[in-house]
Parts: structure tokens; sequence; C-alpha cells
């Protein structure tokens, strides 16, 4: 058994044909009209902000790429999906929040190493240096300072 819908009713386009007596050879949607007309001048514009003068051959193209931009815009209006509904859907695709794709914090940079303006010495050569200028083996000013161990080392990578 087969069940019929009446999307037959709803696929009827409103077709605009031309004036009376006198129509187009093609078919085009009042939809078509009301976004190629406007598409056609801001095709034009584009051409006259490029530096395009003002002439048949610019024209033409115009016209060419405004018929491209209108086919591929109509074919996502439909009786289902009519043209306010595009427009919203487009207008909330553009100002929709998005997931930020930057990290916060990140990687060391150079900028926050700290440079000395002497090499280090080796360990057994620190403690020589100490005794050598005269400074207690045991007292505070001669005792190196102590290693921060491995796992503070990784922290603060």
């Amino acid at each position: 058994m087969r069940i019929r819908t009446d999307d037959e009713v709803y696929r009827v386009d409103a077709v605009w044909l031309g004036p009376p007596k006198a129509t187009f050879p093609w078919r085009a949607r009042y939809v078509a009209w009301l976004i190629g007309i406007p598409a056609f001048f801001v095709v034009l514009g584009i051409e006259r902000w490029a530096g395009w003068s003002f002439g048949f051959f610019s024209t033409a193209w115009a016209f060419v790429a405004t018929i491209v931009i209108t086919r591929l815009l109509t074919a996502k209006i439909s009786h289902e999906r009519p043209l306010g509904t595009v427009v919203a859907m487009a207008g909330r695709e553009l100002n929709t929040p998005r997931e930020r794709t930057t990290g916060t914090g990140g990687a060391v940079s150079a900028s926050r190493v700290r440079m000395r303006a002497e090499r280090p010495l080796p360990k057994h050569r620190r403690r020589r240096q100490y005794q050598h200028h005269g400074h207690q083996p045991g007292g505070v000013q001669g005792t190196p300072r102590a290693r921060r161990g491995h796992s503070a080392a990784r922290a603060g990578r």
C-alpha cells in the first residue's frame, strides 16, 4: 500500500515568467529575482572597486557571476527552507560564540629565562673558589646555594 503525501502542493514554485504577452524564455522563481538583482549590483560594485572600467565585457562577466551566485544560493532555498530561515541561520552561524583554540599558559618562552654574564663553575671548583677568597668553609657566606630538586625544576617548566 502506498501513502501519498501532500508534498506536490508545496513543490509548486512561485515563478515569474515575465510581463504579460512578453514572457521570458526561462523560468525564475521570485526568490531568485530577490537574490539576483541585489547580487548583480554588489558584483558591479566589486568590479568598480577592483578598478575595472564600466563596459560591455565587464557587465557581461558581472551578469555571469550573478547567475552563478544566484544559482548557488537558491539551491539551498526550498519550500521547506525559505529565504528568511536561511538568512537567519547564516546570521546565527556568523555570530555564535566559538571555542577558543588557543590555550592559556603554554610553553616557556626564552624571555623568562635568567642569564648570567659569567659562566657557572663546576661544583668542585666552586668550593675551592670560596676557600681562596678568605671565606670560612662552614660560614653562611661561603656555602654555595642549594640546587633545586628535579620535581621543582619540572614544575617550573
